[in-house]
C-alpha cells in the first residue's frame, strides 16, 4: 500500500531525519585508525537509548537475513557496502566505512547513510564516494510532482554510467515513514519516463551504492554483511526525501552538506 503523507506527517518525519543525521555526523567523526566498530555501535546505541528512539534494524528479520539483526546501525568497511553486521574489527589507515542508520520518533522513520574514509584517503575511493553523493542529489533533484519513478532511478544509473561504476539492482530505494520498508522500491537503474507517477506526499529512501567493478554481491557467512563479489571497493550514499508541490524536502540532511 502506498501511503501520501500529510504535511503534518513529514515535518514528524523530518523530527525523526534530524536524529539520524545527528548520529550519522556522530559516528563519522568519531570513526578513526583503532576505533573497534562495537564501540561505535554501542555509541549510536547510546544516542538512540537517549533520545527515546527506536531502532528499526533491531530484531530486523527479513527474507534475505540471517535471524534477526541484532544492532542499531549497519557498518560496512571496505569491499562491503550494505548490511555490514557489527563485529569486532579495528579500523586502519585508509578503510573505506559506510554507515547506514534507520530509527523511529514518535511512530515516524526516517533512514539515511554515508561512506568516509579513515586517516589516509586514495583518490579512488574519494571518487567512487563523490559518484555515489552525485547520483544521490540527481535523484534528489528530479523526485517531483509530474515526474516518475524511472526517472530518480535514471538519475543514478546516469552517473554510475558517467563515472564507469556498474549499477547492482537488487537493493536500492524504498518507500518509507511508519515503517523503514515501504512501497514503492526504488532500483538504482532504469528508464526515464516510466513507472510510478510521481505525486506530493510520497518520500522515499534513495540509496545509490556502487561497487568500482562489479555489480555482482556476496554474502558473508554472518548471513547479512554484502560486499562486492570481486572484493572491489564500495561506497553509499542514502537520503530519506519527501516530494512535496514545490522543490523536495530532504529529511536527513547533515548539517555539514550542501543541497
Amino acid at each position: 500500500m502506498i501511503e501520501l503523507k500529510t504535511p503534518a506527517e513529514i515535518e514528524r518525519m523530518h523530527v525523526a531525519g534530524r536524529f539520524v543525521a545527528e548520529v550519522l555526523t556522530e559516528v563519522g567523526r568519531l570513526a578513526d585508525v583503532g576505533v573497534n566498530l562495537l564501540d561505535l555501535e554501542q555509541h549510536a546505541r547510546g544516542m538512540i537509548e537517549r533520545r527515546g528512539a527506536e531502532s528499526c534494524y533491531w530484531d530486523y528479520e527479513p527474507s534475505f537475513g540471517k535471524g534477526p539483526f541484532r544492532n542499531v546501525i549497519c557498518l560496512s568497511v571496505n569491499d562491503a557496502v550494505l548490511h555490514g553486521l557489527p563485529h569486532d574489527y579495528t579500523l586502519r589507515d585508509g578503510d573505506v566505512l559506510s554507515a547506514d542508520l534507520a530509527v523511529g520518533i514518535d511512530g515516524w522513520v526516517a533512514d539515511s547513510a554515508r561512506t568516509v574514509v579513515v586517516g589516509t584517503a586514495a583518490e579512488e575511493d574519494l571518487r567512487i564516494i563523490r559518484a555515489t553523493e552525485e547520483a544521490l542529489e540527481a535523484a534528489i533533484e528530479v523526485a517531483r510532482p509530474g515526474n516518475r519513478l524511472g526517472d530518480i532511478s535514471a538519475a543514478i544509473w546516469t552517473v554510475a554510467r558517467d563515472h564507469g561504476y556498474p549499477v547492482n539492482s537488487e537493493f536500492g530505494g524504498h518507500g518509507i515513514g511508519r515503517t523503514m520498508h515501504e512501497d514503492l522500491h526504488v532500483p538504482n537503474k532504469g528508464r526515464a519516463g516510466r513507472g510510478f507517477p510521481l505525486r506530493p506526499g510520497l518520500t522515499f529512501a534513495l540509496e545509490p551504492w556502487f561497487a568500482r567493478t562489479t555489480d555482482r554481491i556476496v554474502y558473508d557467512a554472518d548471513g547479512w554483511t554484502i560486499r562486492s563479489a570481486d572484493g572491489s571497493r564500495t561506497a553509499h550514499s542514502e537520503h530519506t526525501v519527501a516530494i512535496t508541490e514545490d522543490a523536495p524536502l530532504v529529511l536527513t540532511r547533515r548539517e555539514s552538506e550542501h543541497p
